[in-house]
């Protein structure tokens, strides 16, 4: 095994990077040695100088802000892993500096856009109109990401004690407190599933196509969409800002910051806080309606 066949193999099993993370990584890897050869030179023989001016070269080309830091993120744990390993004796990443990322305020949708999704839009009484409301009822409900909607299974669902048991990011298990109006949601759901499908295992997926196969990203995003459209004129209408919009909402209400980090599982509590950047915003709005002399 080389030593890169070894980093992917410490990422996946030790650093427990998802699929998603690590097929970035290896992209950003064969461009980065794309670079190198064509510069003559080796990845495991650079120096800092070598690596700027390829950073330099991803800004001119483009690339914004944040696709170039998380390619020097790559960079900065693969040498890492290098010098750990006694690989190398020093390491090129330690000179190298980040460019400033541009803050941008999360999208999210209002209350009356939410509260006219789930009152008024028209949910068929088949299969796949529960399902659909299913899943929307459950991302606005819980703030899941996309993934662990696609990944929950029937075993996850404690409904005697009202949460879910789910695997996030980095493969950190966390317990997501839901309510009645969700457990009801989901009696309907199951009860037509099994009508559907038959009857459902512990460790099968919750949600299902219209043929009886596990449910995946694409339909689930075109199934957000699909009703995010009829209530929202947002550019974006996504899975992800319905996450945004439960955080948000929960912040407007009361609802302690740590506790909201939790349940979405971020890692650091600098993550949850752009949320009170949006409320700010929204304070602003109010005091410049408000306000006479604003």
């Amino acid at each position: 095994m080389d030593r890169q066949d070894e980093f992917w193999e410490y990422l996946k099993q030790e650093k427990r990077f998802s699929p998603h993370t690590l097929s970035a990584y290896q992209s950003d890897m064969a461009q980065y040695e794309d670079y190198l050869k064509s510069c003559g030179s080796d990845v495991n023989k650079v120096d800092c100088k070598l690596i700027r001016l390829w950073i330099f070269c991803l800004i001119d080309m483009g690339d914004t802000a944040r696709t170039v830091n998380r390619k020097i993120s790559c960079l900065k744990t693969y040498y890492r892993f290098l010098l750990k390993n006694a690989y190398i004796s020093s390491n090129p990443m330690s000179k190298v500096i980040n460019p400033k990322q541009k803050k941008t305020l999360p999208v999210f949708f209002a209350e009356k856009e939410m509260e006219h999704l789930f009152a008024d839009v028209k949910f068929s009484d088949d299969f796949e109109g529960i399902r659909d409301k299913t899943i929307l009822e459950l991302f606005y409900a819980t703030g899941l990401r996309q993934s662990e909607v696609v990944g929950l299974k029937y075993e996850n669902i404690d409904f005697a004690n009202g949460y879910l048991r789910v695997m996030g990011k980095g493969r950190k298990e966390r317990l997501i407190p839901f309510g009645k109006k969700l457990t009801t949601i989901f009696e309907t759901y199951f009860t037509k599933r099994e009508k559907q499908f038959g009857q459902i295992k512990p460790d099968m997926f919750v949600f299902a196509t219209n043929k009886g196969l596990p449910i995946y990203k694409r339909l689930v995003y075109r199934i957000v969409r699909k009703y995010l459209d009829q209530v929202s004129v947002e550019s974006k209408r996504s899975p992800h800002v319905i996450r945004h919009t439960f955080a948000t909402h929960l912040l407007n209400n009361g609802a302690d910051i740590s506790a909201i980090r939790s349940i979405l599982g971020h890692s650091s509590l600098a993550t949850t806080q752009i949320y009170t950047h949006t409320s700010i915003e929204q304070l602003k709005k109010m005091y410049k309606q408000a306000h006479p002399r604003a």
